[in-house]
């Protein structure tokens, strides 16, 4: 197996690239779709039914803790109320239909099928080999979960694998540099790359002025300015949570060697860019307002 030094950039662009596909997931109308025909319409109960469901039939205690940014009392309105209605294992069935769905009409058929999927697939699932499950839940949680047999799926898996993985060593960096979960939203939107206030409201939970406090607490710290931008000590701090990110999470991307992730980073950006450009994500999902 191939084992080489990768720069740790490399390593984020290749994860971007993968989680791009990804998080497609949780905007499709192909999942709301599917766990609707089991009872299931709220659109955040859909989010944690399909994303919570590997880790079993959990309160929102876990679920708050593990999704680290939603509000906690968001999460109970929905867990564990949501098993009542669809078990985790109907929801990880209805997720993977939904994955199939999702793919098939953002790609074409033609590319869920293709030589370069499989190729993908293969590269992504070599990464994995390389993931620990020491402190990280819900990477843990799917590493569980059997690998699809179909290309599409096993990409998507891997996928999962490796966004989860990054994903909770992350909260532990956030943790480190005390930023609490709403904390952590509002200085990545201050980057211009997070998502919008109004998707956090609709989505996780917190109101304006629950945001306007936690900007508050960061101005005191001084990483905001009074314009709500990164101070120079902001940006600086958010520069350090990728950088010891990265180094949380490059055994998986030199397990790949430079190699094999500068080819899975070429598919899975052609896949990302594909997807992007039929419409998977609203229009103003990202941004500063």
């Amino acid at each position: 197996m191939t084992t080489a030094a990768v720069d740790p950039r490399a390593g984020r662009r290749c994860h971007n690239a993968l989680n791009s596909l990804h998080a497609t997931l949780y905007f499709s109308p192909d999942l709301g779709r599917e766990l609707a025909e089991l009872g299931v319409t709220d659109s955040r109960a859909v989010n944690f039914a399909a994303r919570a469901a590997a880790l079993g039939r959990v309160g929102p205690g876990v679920v708050a803790a593990a999704f680290y940014n939603y509000k906690y009392e968001l999460v109970a309105r929905h867990v564990p109320a949501v098993w009542e209605t669809v078990s985790p294992e109907q929801a990880l069935q209805a997720r993977a239909r939904a994955v199939d769905a999702t793919l098939r009409r953002l790609l074409d058929d033609d590319v869920v099928e293709s030589e370069e999927m499989a190729e993908a697939a293969r590269l992504a699932l070599r990464a994995t080999e390389a993931c620990t499950r020491a402190a990280r839940p819900l990477y843990a949680a799917h590493a569980d979960l059997p690998v699809p047999e179909k290309p599409h799926l096993a990409y998507f898996h891997a996928a999962t694998l490796l966004r989860e993985h990054r994903g909770d060593g992350h909260l532990a960096v956030l943790m480190s540099a005390e930023l609490d979960g709403l904390e952590a939203v509002v200085t990545h939107t201050a980057t211009g790359k997070g998502m919008t206030p109004k998707w956090v409201f609709g989505t996780r939970g917190w109101s304006q002025e629950e945001w306007d406090a936690a900007a508050g607490r960061l101005r005191e710290r001084g990483l905001l300015d009074g314009d709500g931008e990164l101070t120079e000590a902001g940006v600086a701090l958010r520069a350090g949570i990728e950088t010891e990110t990265d180094r949380l999470d490059r055994a998986p991307y030199e397990h790949l060697g430079a190699e094999g992730v500068v080819r899975l980073t070429e598919l899975a950006t052609g896949f990302a860019r594909r997807a992007l450009a039929a419409g998977a994500f609203p229009a103003n999902l990202l941004g500063k307002s």
